[in-house]
């Protein structure tokens, strides 16, 4: 049964109906929030080759996903004046020259990537794979929107801003899709030099859709993935089908699955053949109305609370992928409950949650519902900003739950314990960070999502796989 809204929802819910302007209205800490947020990635970034970390402050590698967020970043600090075009244009431009320059190849060491595509996490400075990861699709996909964003911002004819169009165009047309889809039709996983394919495809409802959007529009024909690529993934969608809380959607426990894609990609009033099927049954539905009821549900599952963990609420919730206390099953009202130091929580037949809160989650998912994403973020800040606000924003994970005592027996993997508030995250992470900033801006005035429809890779991609309607028929 769907729950009424808090005093707060309303309040804001009124707010924005009635406002008569340009720009969808605000609250004030959202400034602050977005600048905050903006400095992570601007300051954290290696200047001479524009990698991101994966996490700051703790020392960490470069998380290829985090590059392309922080391309995203840049433009935007542009327009609301963080930064000027020119450097913004520098610091972009260092970093798609660098990976465009970053050595290739199907070595086990000395590379950054192979066949166009960059491995999970890169060393900070050189570069190069680190450890024993993987090639992953994903991340870079992630990246390469990035750059495809930067490309249709920097649209002048001057010469930085030409060469970062080359550059991007360069970066986007040696990925090898057609590679990746070692089975079939679809895309894998990963791939590792000494093992081959990951035994994973990108199959049933997910952030793939950003990849598969990306993979169908490449213009270098022989690494681009046809139809029927999209066909065969939509193919697998009904396992995802549920309808928690009321709510039917193509369901993911981990909220970061609905907003990735739509970081970039305005699927508002656009559908697909499986969305035209679908909407015999749900009436008018599109991917981003399917964001906006997974959103709910999170809400609806904070409310239930069937953990009972503290401060889940109508206007405290969030569940995705995020940092935790520690790996350890530890008695938690009167049952065994697992935390983990990093997990990709949520809620759904099979989900898991052990009372860690990430900020981003309702943060990311603004445009989607800005009547109860917007109390909940102003609600966190009230109620635990001095323990979870700091000079980047908010840090990506809390858990008031988590009222153990440390020790030898008990180690903390991340972040710190304070006594009658609970665990709080030591650091920001930059795959967090991005969504936060990125849909804030979306839901203010289409930023990303109007310079990205501009892009010709979007547009076809999305044609090729079947969309019409929207914006697509203008």
């Amino acid at each position: 049964m769907r729950r009424p809204l808090s005093a707060l929802t309303l309040a804001i819910a009124s707010l924005l109906s009635t406002a008569a302007r340009a720009d969808n209205p605000l609250p004030p800490l959202f400034d602050d929030l977005q600048q905050r947020t903006f400095q992570w990635f601007w300051d954290t970034a290696n200047p001479a080759n524009g990698l991101v970390p994966d996490r700051h402050p703790t020392p960490s590698f470069s998380s290829v996903a985090a590059v392309g967020f922080g391309l995203t970043a840049y433009p935007i600090g542009v327009e609301k004046g963080y930064i000027s075009r020119a450097q913004a244009r520098a610091r972009t431009l260092a970093t798609l020259r660098f990976f465009r320059n970053a050595p290739q190849g199907d070595a086990m060491t000395g590379v950054a990537g192979y066949k166009g595509f960059f491995y999970h996490f890169l060393d900070m400075k050189t570069g190069q794979r680190y450890g024993n990861v993987e090639l992953s699709t994903i991340d870079t996909a992630l990246f390469i929107a990035g750059a495809l964003f930067a490309q249709s911002y920097f649209d002048r004819e001057e010469p930085d801003e030409i060469e970062i169009r080359r550059l991007a165009a360069e970066l986007y047309a040696r990925v090898d899709w057609k590679w990746a889809t070692n089975r079939q039709s679809a895309v894998a996983l990963g791939w590792r030099p000494d093992a081959g394919f990951i035994k994973y495809d990108w199959t049933g409802y997910s952030e793939a859709m950003l990849l598969y959007v990306l993979a169908l529009g490449s213009p270098q024909l022989e690494h681009a993935l046809g139809p029927e690529a999209w066909r065969a993934w939509t193919s697998t969608y009904e396992r995802s089908w549920s309808a928690p809380f009321d709510r039917p959607h193509l369901a993911f426990p981990s909220l970061f699955v609905h907003q990735y894609s739509h970081v970039w990609i305005d699927f508002r009033g656009i559908r697909d053949a499986y969305l035209r099927k679908l909407g015999q049954r749900e009436g008018s539905y599109d991917y981003f109305e399917n964001s906006r009821r997974a959103t709910y549900a999170q809400r609806d599952y904070a409310m239930q609370n069937p953990l009972k963990c503290q401060g889940y609420g109508a206007d405290v919730w969030g569940l995705t992928a995020s940092d935790g206390p520690v790996d350890q099953v530890l008695d938690y009202g009167g049952r065994k409950l697992q935390f983990r130091s990093y997990a990709a929580r949520g809620m759904s037949v099979d989900h898991y949650d052990d009372c860690t809160i990430a900020p981003t989650a309702a943060a990311g998912s603004l445009p989607f519902a800005p009547e109860i994403a917007i109390p909940a973020v102003v609600r966190m800040k009230e109620r635990y900003g001095d323990f979870i606000y700091g000079r980047y924003g908010f840090l990506d994970a809390f858990n008031p739950s988590f009222q153990y005592r440390t020790g030898p027996a008990l180690k903390l993997q991340h972040g710190k314990v304070v006594p009658g508030r609970g665990w709080v995250a030591g650091d920001y992470l930059g795959i967090d960070q991005g969504p936060i900033l990125a849909m804030a801006e979306n839901y203010r005035n289409d930023f990303v999502w109007r310079v990205m429809r501009t892009n010709p890779a979007i547009r076809t991609g999305l044609v090729r796989a079947g969309f019409t309607g929207g914006w697509l028929d203008k």
